[in-house]
């Protein structure tokens, strides 16, 4: 009932954000929205793996950009074709959900640094192999043509926008349901203490699989429309260093053991990687950006080590009792 409740909810300030949106009439807000959405998918993603189980992820790009990818075969293959995003969300999601399933197979053996080195080497591995792939671009990128309306709403960009939308809902959703389940107290016990957990009956590689794939879904979800939102999708912009760093430093910055976590750690840094971004002082300089998610991510590490949600949630249990 409370999951259904949520859900409605969730359902009803997406809508509101995006009546919002169309109320204000102004395109680069949309543009510049969906760029924080897809970080709140990107950030919740990786906390079904780095936060909610403790191993550590730095093979985001490599996910998001299969997605991407997948995206451009299927676009390729219709010579050109426009094709209904939805339709690239469900592949992007399937074939980033494989790799995931394959990553954890055969690395979740592995614990700690070297977990996080093999993503690292995965997200090298792939990247290598999409640059020689002649057929999505090679080094030389690929463009799309974004159709110039679409269903309903009539803009195709905030078409894109409505779809990340539901997807971030989807996500938080998803995450939330997992907190509150025996999948997501599994998840805490092999956080907290993976080898007791394992002594006490819990199946924490079959835990751990379930986690990558659901985590690898939602980032190649979250990829599989970026061709249409860029136009032209080539290995540096697919795979992208902000794409695994945001999405690590935004749930240490909001918290990594809720799904609210993320979300605060996404909307405070990705609104403010916008505004950097045309600020007409920083908007020359891209770095800036990351620049500001090293500066905030010190600041909370050392301050506020178990982020924004850790600072309230004392208070929180202080006004409840």
């Amino acid at each position: 009932m409370r999951t259904r409740v949520f859900l409605l909810a969730a359902i009803a300030v997406a809508a509101l954000v995006f009546a919002a949106g169309r109320w204000f009439g102004i395109d680069y807000l949309f543009f510049a929205g969906y760029k924080v959405l897809l970080y709140v998918v990107l950030a919740t993603a990786w906390n079904m793996l780095g936060g909610y189980t403790g191993y550590v992820n730095f093979g985001t790009a490599a996910f998001f950009a299969l997605g991407a990818y997948s995206s451009i075969a299927l676009i390729k293959s219709t010579q050109g074709v426009a094709l209904p995003i939805p339709l690239l969300i469900l592949v992007g999601g399937v074939v980033s959900g494989v790799v995931g399933l394959g990553m954890g197979y055969l690395t979740l053996r592995l614990r700690g640094v070297f977990f996080s080195i093999a993503t690292l080497a995965l997200a090298v591995v792939v990247q290598t192999l999409v640059t020689n792939w002649d057929y999505v671009g090679g080094s030389r990128g690929a463009y799309t043509v974004r159709p110039v309306a679409a269903p309903l709403v009539g803009s195709y960009m905030q078409y894109l926008f409505l779809v990340m939308l539901a997807l971030a809902v989807l996500a938080i959703v998803t995450a939330r349901i997992i907190e509150r389940s025996e999948l997501g107290y599994g998840f805490a016990a092999i956080r907290d203490d993976e080898a007791a957990a394992e002594a006490s009956g819990v199946p924490t590689l079959r835990l751990k699989l379930v986690a990558t794939t659901l985590s690898g879904a939602f980032m190649g979800m979250a990829g599989a429309p970026y061709p249409y939102y860029v136009t032209y999708l080539d290995p540096a912009s697919g795979f992208n260093l902000a794409f695994a760093v945001n999405s690590i430093a935004m749930p240490l910055i909001g918290g990594t053991t809720t799904w609210l976590g993320p979300l605060i750690g996404a909307l405070l840094l990705g609104s403010v990687q916008e505004i950097a971004t045309v600020s007409t002082v920083l908007g020359t300089h891209p770095e800036v950006n990351l620049l500001i998610v090293g500066l905030l991510l010190v600041g909370f590490v050392v301050a506020a080590p178990n982020g924004i949600v850790g600072l309230f949630a004392p208070r929180w249990r202080r006004a409840r009792a």
